[in-house]
């Protein structure tokens, strides 16, 4: 058997920077699930009736205060994305991840501290969750941004397949283990080890060679900075349209946050079954991750394959909602998984490699409020679906209108379409597409 070794990791700085990601996502998988079922345990078995136009209307309060937090996670990148993308082109990106992941260290301490002290509430939970937001929008576009540095430009699209498969392996890793220690031990436990999990990207940090510098722009801090990052994703139809595509299926197909109903009320597998049920779609996403992390820089016809896979989300996530079996239900989620997985590679290369280097951290906080915008919105509205009608269908209704949105892109933007793979031309089109705030076209780098 011929085992390829991804290119991406031979180079040292990345490796170090790969494994320290690796532990610190793995502690926020766990925390995702905690969380979700910590709502839910609190919540449980409450309803809360609205009076509307004279008559009273019952909702679940499990599913409403599972769709809040949605709201609760994105209300803050709204606020602070376009600053922290704006903050990664203008200052050294490896400083700011290095306190933002501090700061998301003690955030993650704090409320396992509480939890474990027994001063938890639904309302603690959902600040500590909106402080967590706030610092991912400075952290994931100085972590983003960073990657090109580290690996040569034509390994990028392995090191994006790479981080894909981190992510989806430590995906697998973090909610079987949550879902152990709700289940025995304590969920503030869970919380705790999130905040180590975020150290291990301080240390790796500190480990680099790199110590980073600042982006070659000339914009600055301020508003016409900001409007060149969106001028730039808005004139340029190949990532406006990818980003598009991100918000319509994580919108509309946020099964996820509904989980711990269907594992307690439809499949009757309780906290340890939902921890595994949260695993399904990474199972399926690491399969597709660890093909592309070996043979992704073959892939050709990149822009109907990121619609196929969009598509086969949809679908899977709307059959998932008929599921009542455990079993077939873990397999849909699987299915789930992969389409995601395929899709992130092939979105995340394409943004990447057309943005200029000064834009990468703007186009990032763009993109930010798009892929997490999308799933906590959706959260939202499932939750308000899922309160007002069943959880059965939120999930349907969400996967069918991801496969019709998704045809509707496909026929509005036919370079999509057509898309291929990063040419110079494309990358050029791109830079030209805006007049930043100085009057000149930012350098190509």
């Amino acid at each position: 058997m011929n085992l390829r070794f991804p290119p991406a990791l031979r180079f040292r700085d990345y490796r170090i920077f790969w494994f320290g990601l690796f532990l610190s996502v793995i502690g926020s998988q766990m925390q995702l699930i905690a969380v979700n079922w910590h709502i839910y345990e609190l919540l449980r078995g409450q309803t809360l009736t609205f009076n509307i136009l004279g008559r009273s209307i019952d909702l679940g309060a499990e599913a409403l205060g599972l769709g809040t937090l949605g709201l609760v996670r994105v209300i803050p990148i709204v606020l602070f994305a376009l600053v922290g993308g704006m903050l990664a082109d203008t200052r050294n990106r490896r400083t700011l991840l290095f306190y933002a992941e501090i700061a998301a260290a003690l955030m993650a301490g704090a409320l396992g501290v509480l939890t474990l002290l027994g001063r938890e509430t639904v309302l603690v939970i959902y600040l500590f969750t909106a402080a967590l937001s706030a610092v991912a929008a400075f952290e994931s576009p100085s972590r983003q941004s960073l990657v090109p540095h580290l690996v040569p430009p034509e390994h990028f699209s392995n090191a994006v397949s790479v981080q894909t498969l981190t992510w989806t392996t430590a995906a697998i890793l973090g909610p079987a283990l949550a879902g152990l220690l709700v289940a025995y031990v304590d969920t503030g436990y869970v919380y705790i080890i999130n905040a180590l999990s975020f150290l291990a990207v301080v240390v790796s940090l500190l480990l680099m060679n790199y110590r980073g510098k600042v982006a070659a722009s000339s914009a600055g801090l301020g508003v016409g900075a900001l409007l060149d990052g969106l001028r730039f994703v808005f004139r340029t139809p190949i990532i406006s349209s990818t980003m598009l595509l991100d918000f319509i299926a994580t919108f509309f197909s946020s099964a996820r946050t509904m989980l711990p109903i269907v594992a307690s009320d439809i499949l009757g597998v309780g906290a340890v079954g939902y921890g595994w049920l949260a695993t399904a779609d990474s199972v399926g996403a690491g399969v597709a991750g660890s093909v592309l992390a070996t043979r992704g820089e073959q892939l050709r016809r990149q822009g109907p394959i990121l619609l196929i896979c969009v598509a086969i989300y949809g679908a899977a996530t709307a059959l998932f909602g008929v599921s009542t079996a455990f079993l077939l239900s873990f397999f849909l989620l699987m299915l789930v998984g992969a389409g995601d997985a395929i899709s992130t590679v092939i979105r995340g290369t394409v943004r990447q490699l057309s943005t200029p280097d000064e834009l990468r951290g703007r186009m990032t906080s763009v993109n930010m409020m798009f892929f997490m915008g999308g799933p906590q919105l959706g959260e939202l509205e499932a939750g308000l679906v899922a309160a007002a009608f069943g959880v059965p269908l939120a999930i349907i209704s969400g996967g069918l209108a991801t496969v019709a949105l998704t045809a509707l892109v496909a026929w509005k933007f036919p370079i999509l379409r057509r898309y291929d793979t990063p040419t110079t031309t494309l990358l050029e089109a791109s830079v030209a597409s805006i007049a930043p705030s100085g009057g000149q076209a930012p350098a190509q780098r």
